[in-house]
């Protein structure tokens, strides 16, 4: 209901965007609505021109109407990580774009403490990973580099960068937490998403849909 005729929609990447981008495809071939998207890797913009969906750029369209995007971990003032995918640089860039983000999650996303049995995904400039891995055990976290599988060697991003994970427990500051990990050279982003979902649609087990609303500028903590 969110994505009407004319609208340009980020679309962040995994199994959850996979559904809307199929149910966005039947609109565009059964009600004949013009929608075009911003895809953040190359799975989803190959699935959107599978579904009848034209891709475009930020340069194209450097504010889209709507994003609509996954997560790994939610809590509930909507910071969330993100990043299992690897997807997370673009997914963070087109989301902080964006008019407004919803984010589409299953209720074993949803938890009251961040970072509870969940790694910050880390996209790293690959000659940087030494620096990035001390640093992020400086800050009492514990790092390592994704492995990939179907290759031999580390997972390497759309971007052409390495994946670091970095386990730190609970996260009792987000914001800072992000700030911190982009202040260390050669990191590219980092899979904490603070203060960008506008609301989130969160599925439970008895089929019902939980929304949650936040203000953007909520003070995150």
């Amino acid at each position: 209901g969110h994505v009407r005729d004319g609208f340009v929609v980020g679309l962040g990447s995994g199994s959850t965007v996979e559904y809307a981008v199929r149910a966005m495809g039947r609109r565009v071939r059964e009600e004949g609505i013009r929608v075009f998207c911003i895809p953040t890797s190359y799975q989803i913009q190959m699935l959107a021109a599978e579904c009848g969906i034209p891709s475009a750029t930020l340069f194209d369209y450097p504010r889209p109407d709507l994003s609509i995007d996954g997560a790994d971990q939610i809590d509930r003032r909507l910071n969330m990580i993100k990043g299992g995918g690897g997807a997370l640089a673009l997914e963070k860039v087109v989301d902080a774009s964006a008019r407004s983000v919803v984010i589409i999650v299953d209720e074993t996303k949803l938890t009251d403490r961040l970072g509870e049995g969940r790694p910050v995904p880390i996209e790293v400039l690959p000659p940087a990973t030494p620096l990035v891995l001390r640093r992020i055990s400086e800050m009492g976290g514990k790092g390592r580099v994704r492995e990939g599988m179907g290759k031999v060697g580390p997972v390497i991003t759309d971007n052409g960068n390495v994946i670091i994970d970095a386990d730190f427990g609970i996260i009792g500051s987000p914001g800072e937490l992000d700030a911190a990990l982009n202040g260390i050279p050669g990191v590219v982003e980092n899979g904490l998403f603070v203060r960008l979902a506008t609301m989130a649609y969160v599925g439970t087990r008895e089929l019902d849909v939980v929304v949650l609303e936040s203000q953007k500028s909520q003070e995150a903590t």
